[in-house]
């Protein structure tokens, strides 16, 4: 864990009965998942927000994220942060399977767990929301995993690298050859089924271009579905997911947002 990530989640602290963590869902020794609890007991069970971190494919792991889970354990949610394999040890589409067996998971066990498998949401931040828009839209990794789409009420993403064609070598390594990239972009799969998405960018966003969520919305417009977005002029790629540390906490009002669109 970087400095960073342990100055964030200095005082971010859950007690015992919280946290659960280092639950399996899958076989392999990453298929891993933190589950974070609301600090109050609970008489029925839980909306669910199933978030993916991002690091471009290829680092990160879900301890860094403490902070996002206390933002919406105060909100009311339960929230389940998995681990899921990385390029160079994989590539494509192997952390998309990940994040869809998570999901699975998650929602088989959902009364085990204090879950309302009927709220279970997904989100993610830059690579993370790509892989959870993948698993909203692309019905297949679902339905490899046993489950359905549909199991995901509605996906909100943060700064999501949607709609891009790789073009620096780790990437194309990672998504290629070309005649794949299809596959890899979520316009593809927009087909008016989807689940409802939130679409959130930073207008000083310069590592991931707003023309992803465009092309997103596009492909909605034209095959219908619910995809809604917002511009948040004064933040950037790694400021959208700061938003909620306790640095900058409350700072846009983005959880707001996200916890309005899912509850509607």
């Amino acid at each position: 864990m970087s400095i960073t990530t342990q100055i964030v989640n200095l005082p971010v602290s859950f007690a015992g009965d919280q946290v659960k963590p280092d639950i399996k869902y899958g076989s392999k020794n990453w298929q891993k998942l933190d589950l974070y609890y609301p600090d109050e007991s609970f008489n029925k069970p839980l909306p669910l927000i199933v978030f993916f971190y991002g690091g471009r494919w290829s680092y990160g792991e879900k301890a860094q994220y403490k902070f996002f889970a206390k933002t919406f354990t105060d909100l009311g949610y339960a929230v389940a942060i998995p681990d899921y394999i990385k390029y160079p040890s994989a590539r494509f589409p192997a952390f998309v399977e990940d994040a869809a067996l998570a999901i699975a998971w998650l929602h088989n066990n959902a009364k085990d767990i204090g879950i309302d498998k009927d709220k279970l949401f997904v989100s993610g931040h830059s690579a993370g929301a790509h892989i959870g828009a993948l698993v909203a839209t692309d019905a297949r990794y679902m339905q490899q995993a046993g489950g359905d789409r549909l199991w995901i009420k509605a996906f909100a993403g943060l700064a999501g690298p949607y709609s891009f064609t790789p073009e620096e070598p780790d990437l194309i390594d990672m998504f290629g050859p070309a005649e794949k990239y299809a596959q890899m972009q979520v316009p593809t799969f927009i087909d008016g089924e989807q689940p409802p998405m939130l679409l959130l960018h930073g207008g000083k966003d310069d590592t991931v271009g707003i023309f992803n969520i465009e092309k997103v919305e596009a492909a909605a417009h034209q095959k219908g579905g619910v995809v809604e977005k917002k511009i948040y002029p004064d933040i950037g790629h790694i400021s959208i997911i700061a938003t909620f540390t306790w640095i900058y906490r409350d700072k846009a009002g983005i959880a707001q947002d996200i916890d309005s669109f899912f509850k509607r």
